[in-house]
């Protein structure tokens, strides 16, 4: 790859990586036994397709550490997706979400798998959070095979137990806070250690560690990557709300279905008076007992029509799009601030400038 950023074919690279290394390990599961073929797919499902922001921010890194472009890098780089890949199944289970990219999520496809079983719902949960945890480990497989040196590998090698032990923390986060108190400096706690650190920060201290990068480069990678993978999920929340459904490929409903801890909601709650927070408290009432209520028009705001409806009202009359809008600008002013003064080659800074826009200013 030359100096010039090219999205397009960048993306490209790591699909063949991702897609030809995850189809040989589904046809080696399938191999142990024919049955386990629904799980095989679901692996392959989650790696269809994707931005591949997570991978672009870890090959920058490596480049900004003064590194060539390598055919082993993107390898290594790949290895982010599939960490993506899994925090994302696992993720969808633990918020039940149907749907992602527009398809059944991968513990509701799995159901069809397990017909005779007593829990079918039970048993394709199981399945599913199986099928992640092989995704995880095949991110580590990846990264380890990729070709780089040993040495360059062991670099890099702790930073990847600081990855999944932040991603972990983050996920707990969320579940801890869901359905309490809307708490803004909580909701931008769980951003930050479920969302912005493994999907730019850390990818970013990879490459740097894989390239060699010293201390003050670190710095400045953690700096660019913190807010501007906060205003990554900060868009994120609006788009789970306010987003067209066609693009975004998730259900509307979701994250206020769930109760989540999403700043879009804490915001909400700061900015509302009494009267305010008492008519949005009835509409985030939980919808009735019962598989499936929200989605299918149960009370509350979970389910589709009025109460969704009443809550996008109220947000939009206290200004809390607006104010999250502005926290996302902020957020990657202060990223592309630190990002003029980073001693990095020309090529890498367009590219993660590039990068800055295109994680925070998307449509899906």
């Amino acid at each position: 790859m030359s100096e010039g950023w090219d999205p397009a074919g960048f993306r490209a690279r790591i699909d063949a990586v991702l897609h030809g290394f995850v189809a040989e390990e589904a046809d080696l599961l399938v191999d142990v036994d024919p049955a386990l073929g629904p799980v095989a797919e679901q692996v392959e499902t989650a790696v269809a397709r994707g931005k591949r922001l997570r991978a672009a921010f870890c090959y920058w890194g490596w480049r900004g550490g003064g590194q060539p472009d390598s055919d082993a890098l993107v390898r290594a780089a790949a290895a982010m997706e599939l960490v993506h890949a899994a925090a994302v199944v696992h993720d969808d289970l633990v918020d039940d979400s149907p749907l992602r990219h527009g398809r059944p999520t991968a513990h509701i496809a799995l159901r069809s798998a397990v017909p005779d079983h007593p829990d079918p719902a039970g048993a394709a949960r199981s399945l599913a959070m199986l099928a992640g945890d092989l995704l995880m480990s095949l991110a580590g497989q990846l990264f380890a095979t990729s070709g780089l040196p040993a040495a360059f590998l062991g670099r890099a090698r702790p930073l990847w137990a600081a990855l999944a032990r932040d991603l972990v923390a983050g996920e707990c986060l969320e579940i801890l806070h869901t359905g309490g108190a809307p708490d803004t400096a909580a909701s931008l706690k769980v951003i930050r250690y479920k969302t912005a650190k493994y999907t730019v920060e850390q990818p970013l201290l990879i490459g740097g560690a894989l390239a060699g990068a010293g201390a003050r480069l670190d710095e400045g990678y953690s700096a660019y990557g913190l807010p501007l993978g906060e205003a990554f999920q900060l868009r994120d929340d609006l788009l789970g709300l306010f987003g067209d459904p066609d693009r975004t490929g998730k259900a509307t409903t979701d994250d206020l279905r769930g109760r989540r801890p999403t700043a879009l909601l804490a915001e909400t709650w700061r900015l509302a008076d009494g009267a305010q927070r008492e008519h949005l408290t009835g509409l985030l009432a939980d919808p009735p007992e019962g598989d499936g209520g929200a989605r299918e028009g149960g009370g509350g705001a979970g389910g589709d029509g009025a109460a969704l409806d009443g809550v996008r009202a109220l947000m939009r009359e206290v200004g809390a799009p607006e104010r999250v809008e502005h926290m996302i600008t902020a957020r990657v002013g202060d990223a592309l601030g630190v990002l003029d003064a980073l001693d990095v080659p020309a090529g890498t800074a367009t590219a993660l400038t590039a990068l800055a826009h295109s994680a925070s200013a998307r449509l899906s």
